[in-house]
């Protein structure tokens, strides 16, 4: 309750009290009608108060309520920025190797020509010269030939903020199942064996 509301209403108030008083003292001079205008008078006054303080109360529980309902709406939003940031950036490239074969002898590596298998079909192109978005260069990067991998590509290595339209909005995370199937180049032979397949 603010300070003029109280100041209204101590003031009917202390009206009528002073009309009460004042009707104490001057009840046993007057006659029947005054004293009946007197009452009335008091009774309104009365009322009048009583008015005023539902009002400032109602004003006073509405004010809250928007404060709340403001609150909770400004809650919620942040909830959602926060889910919406949790669930679809992903920061960094994350590489999931679905098949990795027991042995290998041919590695990928930078300026290595490499074909790939890509919904079906096979592209080819030269890891680290940009023919191809930053998040397919680095994850095909020591890919060995017959490797499956599910790269989950953040957009600052895919399209960005630009996409790619119309398929591919700005700012989406790129998810890809390749498999390599040639290195065409300069290659290294690796001899390593690791602990059988892996699944992803």
């Amino acid at each position: 309750m603010g300070w003029r509301e109280s100041w209204k209403l101590c003031s009917l108030r202390g009206r009528a009290s002073a009309r009460l008083r004042l009707l104490s003292l001057l009840k046993p001079r007057m006659g029947a009608i005054e004293a009946i205008e007197i009452v009335r008078g008091q009774q309104v006054a009365l009322a009048k108060s009583k008015v005023g303080l539902r009002a400032i109360v109602a004003r006073r529980e509405k004010w809250e309520m928007d404060r709340v309902l403001i609150v909770a709406l400004v809650f919620a939003t942040l909830l959602l920025v926060v889910s919406a940031k949790k669930s679809s950036d992903v920061m960094d490239l994350q590489i999931g190797v679905k098949y990795k074969l027991e042995t290998y002898s041919i590695q990928s590596h930078k300026v290595d020509r490499v074909k790939v298998h890509y919904r079906g079909y096979p592209i080819e192109f030269e890891l680290g010269n940009f023919q191809v978005i930053k998040g397919w260069d680095q994850g095909q990067l020591g890919m060995c030939v017959g490797e499956k991998r599910k790269l989950k590509i953040p957009s600052k290595l895919g399209y960005a903020a630009q996409g790619s339209p119309p398929k591919i909005p700005g700012g989406a995370t790129l998810i890809f199942d390749t498999e390599l199937v040639a290195v065409i180049g300069k290659t290294s032979s690796i001899n390593q064996s690791t602990e059988g397949n892996e699944e992803l």
